[in-house]
């Protein structure tokens, strides 16, 4: 589970299957060794499967070697956000009315950080999906690389699948102009939030606030302080990977509906 410590015997490997990966954790006497296999998103599995045993998988499966840092034999898997804003888009377009609001939850997908000894030294990190990039921007030259997300863009939290290696985020969109808004896509700025695991093993990040005035590549963001109620009490188990600052907001502000 996230932010556990667990403890390994030289020989050893810890496996787990979540997500769209399968992941083993081997310590050796000088060196930890990570291996790891994306899968085909032929399913949708709900479980999260870990055990630890002396098996390996077979020699085609990517293996990484990390020297053993001092002689602790503690890992822990630290869930952290994509490292690039996420758009999304939802599946069917959403059209907001004049002086209306809504709020979107939104699923991300979440990466895997192996962190060994006491200080959580990190080695590597794992996506638990298959992430696809794609250029925000007004034109060739300025813009962004992101990542892409499909979403069914739900309206009703109950209907969100809670998933270990998925992060909601609750996304409230106020369109105060004066005529409809027609919801295609929007960038969601990833890197800005944190990660927080609830009493479920959910995990849900603080809620972003979008407000349309005019333009809607003028709309301006907000990350919320807090989280939303429905997470229940929650610790945070990861970082935001970039500080909240005026100019990376601003950046964000330009290209939040592409």
């Amino acid at each position: 589970m996230w932010a556990q410590l667990y403890t390994l015997a030289s020989g050893q490997t810890q496996y787990h299957q979540l997500g769209q990966v399968r992941l083993w954790v081997t310590l050796l006497d000088q060196e930890w060794q990570v291996r790891s296999q994306t899968l085909a998103p032929e399913t949708d599995p709900v479980t999260w499967t870990q055990s630890i045993g002396h098996t390996l998988p077979s020699s085609d499966v990517e293996l990484q070697r990390f020297i053993r840092p001092g002689d602790s034999n503690v890992v822990t898997f630290i869930p952290g956000v994509a490292s690039l804003p996420t758009v999304i888009r939802p599946f069917q377009p959403l059209t907001i009315p004049a002086g209306g609001r809504c709020v979107i939850y939104v699923g991300t997908v979440v990466w895997m950080k192996v962190c060994v000894g006491e200080t959580k030294t990190l080695l590597t990190e794992v996506p638990l999906g298959i992430p696809s990039l794609t250029w925000v921007g007004r034109n060739t030259m300025e813009g962004e690389l992101c990542y892409s997300s499909s979403s069914f863009a739900r309206l009703v939290l109950e209907a969100v699948p809670k998933r270990p290696w998925r992060a909601v985020t609750p996304v409230t969109i106020v369109n105060q102009r004066t005529e409809p808004l027609l919801l295609e896509r929007f960038s969601l700025p990833t890197p800005l939030l944190s990660l927080h695991l609830n009493e479920r093993g959910q995990l849900w990040t603080p809620g972003v606030t979008v407000v349309c005035e005019t333009e809607m590549n003028s709309a301006s963001l907000n990350v919320d302080q807090s989280l939303l109620a429905a997470a229940g009490p929650c610790q945070q188990v990861g970082p935001a990977r970039e500080p909240i600052a005026r100019g990376r907001l601003v950046r964000a502000f330009d290209r939040m509906f592409g």
